[in-house]
C-alpha cells in the first residue's frame, strides 16, 4: 500500500451547498454527523484536475495528469482525543484509469471511470462529467468574480480556514470500515468565482434533497499548489457503510 502521493493542485475548484441537517445525517454512517455552519450542514462538490501525481519522493517527471470529482459532506465525530472534522467522500470519480485500478488497493479510497469534458479560456471553466456506470453526473461553469459571496461564510479566508481544518477525505472500505486521505497542501490560496452553471445528481435529486433543503451557497478556485496526500487509517466503524450513501 502506497503510503503518500505527491502532486500539483492544477485546479481545484469548491463548489458549496447549505443543506438541512437532517437530510446530511441520514447520509452518513456512524459515528459522523454533519459540521454545522450558520445552522447548516455543508456540502459540496470538488473539481479536481491533478498534475505529476506519483508515489512520495518520485521525481515529477514520473506522475500521471487526471481529472477527478467528488461528492462532499462535512463532518464531525468524537473519538478518544476529542471531537474531529472532515469530509465525507461517498464516491469519487476519475479520467484515470490507473486510479481506478489503484484507488482502494495500492491507495486508499475507491475511484470510478468517468469521462470528462473540460474547456478553459478566458479565465472560464467549464466541465461536464458523467461517470462510466452511469450513477454520476455533473456539469459547472465558473468564472471569475472580484467578490466572495456566501451565507455560510462571512469572508473567503473563513471558507478556506474550515476546508483546510476539514482537510481528512473519509470514504467507505467494505461493509465495516472507512479510508482516509488527508491533504497536506503548501498554499490554501483561493479565489473567488461565481456560477453560471452548476448541475449535479446528487443535490438536484428531489428524492434525496426536497426543495428547499439544499441550495447552492458559494464557489472558489485554487490553482498550481503543491500538495502531498496521505494515507490515514482505515478506520473501523460500528456501523454499515451502506449504498444509502453512493450518489445516483
Amino acid at each position: 500500500m502506497i503510503r503518500a502521493i505527491d502532486s500539483v493542485i492544477e485546479r481545484r475548484l469548491l463548489v458549496n451547498y447549505r443543506v438541512a441537517p437532517q437530510r446530511v445525517a441520514e447520509l452518513l454512517p456512524a459515528p459522523f454527523r454533519p459540521q454545522l455552519v450558520n445552522g447548516y450542514a455543508v456540502a459540496g462538490v470538488c473539481f479536481l484536475r491533478l498534475g505529476r501525481a506519483r508515489p512520495a519522493r518520485l521525481p515529477g517527471a514520473a506522475g500521471l495528469t487526471s481529472e477527478n470529482v467528488a461528492h462532499r459532506f462535512a463532518v464531525e465525530w468524537d473519538d478518544a482525543h476529542g471531537c474531529q472534522a472532515g469530509v465525507w467522500v461517498p464516491r469519487r470519480e476519475t479520467s484515470s484509469r490507473i486510479a481506478a485500478a489503484a484507488g482502494g488497493h495500492a491507495f486508499p479510497g475507491a475511484y470510478h471511470l468517468a469521462r470528462f469534458q473540460v474547456t478553459e479560456s478566458g479565465g472560464a471553466i467549464s466541465i461536464q462529467v458523467r461517470s462510466h456506470d452511469g450513477h454520476v453526473s455533473l456539469a459547472v461553469r465558473a468564472t471569475p468574480a472580484e467578490t466572495f459571496m456566501s451565507t455560510l461564510f462571512p469572508t473567503l479566508d473563513d471558507a478556506t480556514d474550515f476546508f483546510r481544518r476539514g482537510s481528512l477525505g473519509l470514504s467507505p472500505s467494505g461493509a465495516h470500515g472507512v479510508d482516509g486521505i488527508c491533504l497536506q497542501a503548501a498554499s490554501w490560496a483561493a479565489r473567488p468565482v461565481v456560477l453560471s452553471q452548476m448541475r449535479s445528481s446528487l443535490f438536484d435529486d428531489p428524492a434525496i434533497f426536497p426543495g428547499g433543503t439544499c441550495e447552492l451557497d458559494s464557489a472558489m478556485l485554487m490553482t498550481n499548489i503543491a500538495a502531498r496526500w496521505t494515507r490515514e487509517g482505515p478506520l473501523s466503524l460500528a456501523g454499515r457503510v451502506s449504498a444509502e450513501t453512493r450518489p445516483g
